[in-house]
């Protein structure tokens, strides 16, 4: 199999689960080291043993993105352990979904806080590397509510809304440095959360994906290892919708 990400250090966030764990382990098997990143990392170390039977570096790394300290600090931990990292993952994430009158200002302000702020300070602190060394890739992970919105989702829709415009701002500010800056917009995807719908939920959303079924955490992995790669370098600010056709521009 080609490596085509050999050499690099890759960090997920947001990693210990779901497609953060998909996008660690796919850009392991495309070659890179890799940091999975999240506030509990404790269920990615089977990952970490499976990555390093590869013959990949790798490690969990305990990081709550919505504490600029943290990132800051978990800049000089990889770099001990690891080296510089070069390809950045922004997918960590959380839901407080409430409708809009029933809404706590804390809620709103948690998932902001997560969710958007925690993509502009990974992005802060490891991009600057990223450009000494004229090479580098971002890519952060949005939301198909982003584009389309979401009942209940006020704060979530908001938080992958705001993702975008940061994506297309980044880009035009790192481009000359050899920085590509992406976002990946999953629609839905096979989760537990999912399975669990009754039929007749099941049976309303897959009405609404015009492919007719749920996507798979691989499937937004790949998108991503694809981004990630010298042969995207011509790619940046781009949305790409990972989602069976429910937004089509």
């Amino acid at each position: 199999m080609s490596e085509p990400l050999k050499d690099k250090v890759a960090l997920v966030t947001g990693a210990s689960r779901g497609i953060g764990l998909a996008v660690a382990m796919k850009l392991g098997r495309h070659g890179a080291d890799v940091v999975l990143a999240a506030r509990n990392p404790g269920p990615a170390e089977g990952a970490v043993s499976e990555l390093k039977a590869m013959g990949r570096k790798a490690m969990t790394l305990p990081l709550d993105v919505s504490r600029y300290e943290e990132v800051v600090d978990a800049l000089e931990s990889i770099h001990k352990a690891m080296g510089k990292v070069s390809i950045l993952v922004n997918n960590a994430g959380i839901t407080k979904d409430q409708l809009l009158v029933r809404m706590k200002p804390e809620d709103w302000a948690e998932v902001l806080r997560v969710n958007l702020d925690g993509t502009f300070f990974c992005t802060k602190v490891f991009s600057k590397n990223m450009m000494r060394s004229r090479w580098g890739r971002i890519i952060n992970i949005s939301s198909v509510v982003a584009v389309l919105g979401n009942p209940g989702q006020a704060n979530y829709a908001a938080s992958k809304a705001g993702i975008l415009g940061l994506t297309r701002s980044v880009a035009r500010e790192l481009a000359g440095r050899g920085v590509t800056v992406n976002a990946v917009a999953p629609g839905y995807i096979e989760t537990a959360m999912t399975a669990d719908l009754p039929e007749a939920a099941k049976d309303t959303l897959m009405g609404s994906i015009p492919l007719g079924r749920l996507g798979t955490s691989e499937e937004v992995a790949s998108m991503v290892a694809f981004l990630a790669a010298d042969h995207a370098g011509y790619i940046t600010g781009q949305v790409i919708h990972v989602d069976g056709g429910m937004v089509m521009t």
